[in-house]
């Protein structure tokens, strides 16, 4: 199975931004307990979708973002 890009330019950068937010107000206890977790795992998932810009959410429901050539 090969994975086509589906995470587009603006799309790409608001995760990796939002994603990066959320890992570091978990890491500056800004959020505790199981909220703080939360933080880590949304977050590292929002930045990782965007560094490689495919999302399985999107792919499931057939949505693409990227521009086509």
């Amino acid at each position: 199975m090969a994975f086509k890009c589906n995470v587009g330019g603006v799309e790409r950068a608001g995760r990796i931004v939002i994603g990066l937010l959320l890992i570091a107000l978990a890491a500056f206890e800004v959020f505790s307990g199981t909220l703080r977790i939360a933080g880590f795992v949304v977050g590292g998932i929002l930045f990782i979708t965007g560094a490689v810009r495919w999302c399985l959410m999107n792919a499931l429901f057939g949505i693409s973002t990227c521009k086509t050539e």
